[in-house]
């Protein structure tokens, strides 16, 4: 995929016939430069697909002794459901338990970036962190929790604005002892239980 601050005269022309179905006329002055904009938009929205996860993570792994339970929480991020092509959007909590291996910090939210900048549903991505987690550290326990508004849900369908639909992934120790798992989500002000 170009990068954003290319042109791409093929997804302009796509957007210039949108607007043309919908019954509006994209040479109205309001809308003259929008197929650029628009274009260059899905460029930015959908760069998660430029970007190789294991290189982001791979240049910040390093060797701790330190087992306790890591945690990031409150990752903003921003995506587009695979199935309307609209907006989700919300929080990511996530927590490892290192067993040899640590990641610098600053990586856990690059990696969600690359899987929400990308045409998404909430449950793959949620999975897709956790997994590339757990193959890069090789810790003991990697878990994943996903809260997120569906504007596919808020503004269209059902119109249920207040809806926050949450998905987890757990995987070792978080998903074999209660008490790690229990742990992780007290600390993040999540009952999934």
């Amino acid at each position: 995929m170009p990068n954003a601050s290319n042109n791409n005269p093929k997804l302009e022309e796509v957007v210039k016939n949108i607007l043309t179905l919908i019954g509006e006329d994209p040479k109205r002055e309001g809308l003259l430069s929008t197929p650029r904009r628009v274009a260059k938009s899905w460029e930015f929205l959908t760069s998660g697909y430029t970007q190789d996860a294991k290189k982001i993570l791979n240049k910040a792994v390093f060797t701790e002794k330190y087992d306790e339970m890591v945690i990031v929480k409150d990752i903003d991020f921003f995506s587009m459901c695979e199935h309307h092509l609209l907006p989700f959007y919300g929080k990511v909590h996530v927590a490892y338990i290192p067993n040899g291996k640590i990641l610098g910090l600053s990586k856990i939210p690059r990696l969600v970036d690359v899987f929400s900048r990308r045409l998404q549903v909430q449950e793959r991505m949620t999975q897709q962190i956790a997994e590339t987690l757990f193959e890069a550290l090789e810790p003991d326990g990697v878990a994943v929790v996903i809260e997120a508004r569906h504007l596919c849900m808020m503004m269209r369908g059902v119109e249920k604005q207040n809806s926050v639909a949450t998905t987890s992934a757990m995987l070792g120790s978080f998903r074999d002892d209660e008490r790690t798992r229990n742990e992780f989500l007290k600390l993040i002000g999540t009952r999934l239980a």
